[in-house]
């Protein structure tokens, strides 16, 4: 089973979700997860648009701080905090290059690695990870080599890569995350608890599992052994 698991390093209900994925790789541990890009605001501009100003979008935005907390398992968010940091709410574009350079070098976990890390930096800890310095700080604290992020990150393959993500949440008709598309064909959308993301993902299976097909060899049903009320039967 694939999931592709659409999110965004600004998003404050990826933050919770991806916490849970970690845990639902832990008890399914056949499941392979792929780490897409989805941008809820790429650049500052974007931001300025949706909320009137950069400022405006802080206060807003803050706001859903509140409810992804009350979502959030372990209720990591320093939201007092954020109201006092002296930046404007970061925009996606720099982290989530970060986080698909990490890919590039240390594969799907590398991301991870790096796109929680950066989730904390700005939700538990109030980091602008928008600024380059304290991207660059995240990943020299990781396990990556920095010389070859540096160069996967300032990489224009890099950027292309995050771009195709978009183009593949495009074709799913994604609006929001987080998101999973399971197997290509199967939307689980939003923050859901871990235990209705684990009985969906087994529900899946269960509709994805091979299916036999019997074919007619126009011979009689014999030369096999099976089990006849609770007896076990031989013919020949």
């Amino acid at each position: 089973m694939t999931i592709e698991f659409f999110h965004d390093v600004i998003c404050s209900f990826c933050f919770p979700m991806s916490y849970r994925m970690r845990q639902v790789q832990k008890e399914m541990s056949d499941i392979n997860i792929v780490h897409c890009s989805f941008a809820l605001a790429w650049e500052p501009e974007h931001l300025a648009q949706m909320f009137g100003s950069r400022e405006q979008a802080k206060k807003e935005i803050l706001s859903h701080w509140t409810q992804a907390n009350q979502n959030d398992d372990l209720h990591r968010f320093n939201i007092s905090g954020m109201e006092q940091a002296d930046f404007p709410f970061p925009t996606s574009k720099n982290g989530l290059i970060a986080a698909k350079a990490a890919r590039i070098i240390a594969g799907e976990e590398g991301y991870w690695q790096i796109f929680d890390a950066l989730q904390e930096a700005l939700f538990v800890h109030n980091q602008n990870i928008e600024d380059l310095n304290v991207i660059s700080s995240i990943v020299q604290k990781s396990t990556l080599d920095f010389e070859q992020w540096q160069q996967a990150f300032h990489d224009p393959k890099t950027l292309a890569l995050v771009e195709s993500d978009f183009q593949l949440a495009d074709k799913y008709q994604l609006s929001g995350v987080p998101a999973l598309i399971v197997n290509g064909k199967y939307l689980i959308n939003g923050a859901q608890p871990l235990e209705q993301i684990i009985q969906a993902l087994k529900t899946i299976q269960e509709k994805e599992a091979p299916i036999i097909e019997v074919i007619d060899t126009n011979q009689p049903s014999d030369a096999s052994c099976t089990m006849e009320n609770g007896k076990w039967i031989c013919k020949d």
